[in-house]
């Protein structure tokens, strides 16, 4: 027998007609071995994107540009004036720009693609009876998928359960408010918006849950047919530091072509030759361009977004990267971030005794509540969505009530067949609360389990030994104050009720329960996140938690990972704080001032990251829930959870950590300020070389033409003896210190105004430094030409030991971040090699001018070389040490 699909119209089919046309079984769902025949028979839950561009696309692009444009203009004056050779070199060099930017564009391509695989959409899907969670491309036709907040749908399906199920549609429809689900059958020839029976791929469940079979995939979903229609690749994304890195690139050309026309003007008055002029502002055009810039900068993003990854923080957005080293404050969630998520029943409270567990499987000794514990079981399990222990998926706090009923001696299988579910009222972040309706032998019952303030106001009643009795003001508080005292030793509290024997109607059944007693699990915090949390606080980051938990179980917490000390009490509950309309300047400065927020709301989540961007910190938020979205979009880095995050949260997020850890957050905040510190260690090196080629050129074009550094030499230092060492630079490790500075400014450009005066000095020094050896050299009486290439080995030696004056200024000079970087070695020893070689091979050394030297300049060349290198550490040691005075 065959199965019918695409099925036309499934919202006018009731869900058993459905199932029978699509060969599965409600409530098994598909077998593993069906679901296999129908992947192949079908193909995978994926719609086809349209192809990015092509290699040959993305090589030709290489090609644009000012710096390109200005190259050209270069080698068409060397044809002009019949310089073959180095117009040749220069479209050699174009050639190679080009190479080198279509591999490094390539590779990043290729980088992102490998991260975007580590992101997967998955959806939870029934087969052979068993609930389990696969990735949403191995969905099929027919199989049963389960929906909760929080969850992406992960193909279109006809409703078959619903429990208060709302969708968020609006990418799909246009419709901005949640769609309230239904599974009734519909009539014929409705559009999407109205099919309130079905689910769609990529809506967003925002409210309860439901279940779902599925009769899309892939391009037969609502979504894969738009997909077909519009364009699928977007452009590569420019993130603030590539405009930064583009803009800088401008204003250095800007700047030298205004210094060339000043030379040709000069020079033109003096009298001098045409050619010799134009030779000299070819020179300098080329001079100006740092080459190796772009090249640099996409290698230590991709290098260091991978880097990130493996260390269990996806980057989705490369803005982040620059975003992560100005973070001034994390506000973060407790459990499972801070604390480890494994949660076990510690404590059991009852209104005649307390029983505290001592190991896994001691069952508790009650002489009193012996009624109390059953009725808690009871609704322990019954209000309770965990498959099973075993259960992949479940919520750990569900499965830990599963399994008190086990070490209790209860039976959950037993005790669910004889209590089917009827509804349920999904826990939501602003009832604290789930209820749910079952079927039993003598008429319907309610269980529910929520926190102890929300659920003691719907009971009216509680188990008191063996008796039931009223629920007094006094029980009230007397409960309240032992759910405190649980709190206060660091344990989630639960309360759980129920109520039993109602009428057929079951009209009401979410009031007028019966308390049944308090439940304390046990979520120690993890054992790396003191540590985490001490290094944020010396790099000057502030981090402040926001939990929905007890303001007792926030504080103990906090006082065990170091947010607060053993006298501090002030923890800020989300029931005292007013709404973002009526915050007054005083409740700003306490919330400032807060380390603890407890009991607080999604809104007040995202009025709290108000408040400290409207303070001028840059904001990182951590979240896993759909109703965390708002303040992860809100935030300037938001960070999602990737093991007990949901899918909506994970979508919104710039990070996803896939370890759920704080630690983490602290190491990617670390590998971005260590990124950004490269990039700005090789552009304050690329730009003071070529800052110290363009005076070194001008000004032994005027001093003394027939020495001055020629085009050729010009485009050989910044493709060889540039571009090596920086991208060293780029690929270093961070010093030791980059977690004891305070914060960087994301206002302030790459290069800020100390940054300008050191790049000033340093290309002051070394462009001294080569005219001085070459006054010193003439004097000698060295010829012209053996003048230019003393001029070209003193600069180019000093540039390549100018990396050494890369490391931060209060780094050891022979012990740092940059002379224990082995790349910047192996740089410098091929940077070595390769002038030896263009001095040594007669093709190369004819094509840059180079002819043999004595001895004794080559000892000068050196020497002078390391000139510059030993006075900058000379400045540097002196500044320090008065620094310190």
């Amino acid at each position: 027998m065959s199965v019918t699909y695409p099925i036309a119209q499934p919202y006018i089919l009731e869900p058993g007609a459905l199932a029978t046309a699509l060969r599965v079984d409600l409530q098994r769902g598909l077998s593993e071995q069906e679901a296999r025949k129908r992947h192949e028979q079908f193909g995978p839950n994926i719609y086809e994107h349209r192809k990015p561009r092509s290699l040959i696309a993305l090589f030709t692009r290489q090609f644009k540009g000012a710096v390109v444009y200005i190259l050209a203009g270069g080698a068409v004056i060397s044809f002009y004036f019949n310089d073959i050779p180095e117009a040749i070199s220069i479209l050699a060099v174009i050639l190679i720009n080009a190479l080198i930017g279509f591999s490094m564009e390539w590779q990043a391509r290729n980088s992102m693609d490998e991260l975007k695989k580590l992101e997967i959409i998955t959806g939870k899907v029934l087969r052979d009876d068993y609930l389990s969670v696969i990735d949403a491309g191995e969905i099929v036709p027919g199989d049963i998928i389960y929906l909760e907040a929080g969850d992406i749908v992960p193909a279109d399906g006809r409703l078959a359960e619903v429990q208060q199920l709302q969708c968020d549609e609006s990418a799909l429809t246009g419709e901005s408010q949640p769609v309230f689900k239904k599974i009734g059958a519909l009539h014929p020839a409705i559009i999407p918006a109205e099919q309130i029976n079905m689910v769609f791929k990529g809506a967003s469940v925002v409210k309860g849950n439901g279940r779902a079979i599925v009769t899309g995939i892939a391009k037969n979903t609502e979504l894969g047919q738009i997909a077909a229609l519009v364009e699928q690749a977007p452009d590569e994304e420019t993130t603030p530091l590539n405009r930064k890195l583009n803009t800088l690139t401008r204003r250095l050309i800007y700047g030298t072509l205004l210094i060339t026309a000043l030379y040709i003007f000069m020079e033109a008055m003096r009298g001098k030759s045409l050619f010799l002029i134009l030779e000299t502002a070819v020179a300098l055009s080329v001079a100006s361009i740092p080459e190796g810039l772009p090249i640099v900068a996409t290698i230590a993003l991709s290098t260091g977004v991978l880097l990130m990854a493996r260390r269990n923080a996806i980057v989705k957005k490369l803005s982040a990267v620059e975003t992560l080293g100005s973070i001034g404050v994390i506000l973060t969630d407790k459990t499972g971030t801070l604390t480890e998520n494994k949660i076990s029943v510690n404590t059991l409270t009852f209104p005649e005794e307390t029983f505290t567990f001592l190991g896994d499987s001691d069952a508790p000794l009650l002489e009193k509540s012996t009624v109390n514990l059953e009725k808690l079981v009871l609704a322990g399990v019954l209000c309770n969505n965990a498959h099973s222990q075993r259960h992949t998926i479940a919520e750990p706090m569900e499965s830990s009530l599963l399994q008190l009923a086990q070490i209790t001696g209860f039976n959950t299988d037993k005790i669910r067949a004889s209590y089917p579910r009827i509804t349920e009222i999904p826990f939501s972040s602003e009832t604290m609360m789930m209820i749910t309706l079952h079927k039993g032998p003598k008429g319907y019952l309610t269980a529910a389990k929520g926190a102890a303030e929300q659920l003691l106001k719907i009971c009216d009643r509680m188990q008191s030994g063996q008796q039931v009795r009223k629920l007094t003001p006094t029980d009230y508080e007397h409960i309240l104050r032992q759910a405190d005292d649980m709190a206060q030793q660091g344990l989630r509290v639960l309360a759980l009720a129920w109520k039993e024997d109602m009428p057929l109607d079951h009209h009401g059944f979410s009031d007028g329960l019966i308390f049944a007693g308090l439940a304390g699990f046990l979520d120690p915090p993890r054992a790396d996140v003191k540590d985490a949390i001490h290094r944020c606080l010396r790099a000057g980051i502030r981090v402040v938690m926001i939990t929905g938990d007890h303001p007792h179980t926030a504080l103990n917490i906090a006082r065990k990972v170091g947010l607060a000390t053993e006298a501090e009490t002030n923890v800020v509950s989300g029931k005292l704080l007013p709404g973002v309309k009526e915050i007054t300047p005083e409740w700003k400065k306490k919330i400032l001032n807060a380390a603890v927020f407890a009991r607080t709301t999604p809104q007040q989540k995202l009025d709290i990251a108000a408040i400290y961007k409207e303070a001028g910190y840059i904001v990182a938020m951590t979240g896993d829930g759909i109703n965390d979205a708002p303040a992860l979009k809100k935030a300037d880095i938001g960070i999602a959870m990737g093991l007990r995050g949901t899918q909506v949260a994970r979508e919104t997020a710039d990070i996803v950590l896939k370890d759920d850890s704080f630690a983490s957050i602290t190491e990617a905040i670390a590998q971005g300020r260590t990124i950004f510190q490269n990039i700005q260690k090789f552009v304050v090196y690329l730009v003071s070389c070529n800052l110290a080629e363009i005076l070194t050129i001008t000004l032994l074009g005027v001093i003394m033409p027939a020495a001055t550094l020629l085009p050729l030499q010009i485009l050989f230092l910044n493709v060889v003896t540039d571009v090596f060492p920086a991208l060293a630079l780029g690929l270093g490790k961070a010093d030791h210190n980059v977690m004891l500075r305070v914060p960087r400014d994301p206002g302030k450009e790459i290069l800020h105004r100390d940054k300008w005066l050191k790049i000033i000095l340093y290309a002051a020094v070394m462009t001294t430094t080569v005219i001085g050896v070459v006054k010193y050299s003439s004097y000698l009486g060295y010829t012209p030409a053996t003048l230019n290439n003393v001029a070209f080995f003193t600069l180019t030696f000093a540039q390549l030991a100018h990396v050494f004056n890369m490391p931060h200024e209060r780094s050891r000079i022979f012990s740092n971040e940059v002379t224990r970087n082995k790349f910047v070695w192996w740089a410098i020893l091929l940077c070595l090699l390769i002038v030896a070689l263009a001095y040594v091979v007669p093709q190369m050394s004819s094509v840059l001018n180079l002819a043999l030297m004595p001895g004794q300049s080559w000892l000068i060349c050196i020497a002078a070389g390391l000139v510059p290198l030993i006075l900058i550490q000379s400045g540097k040691f002196v500044v320090v040490k008065t620094s310190k005075r």
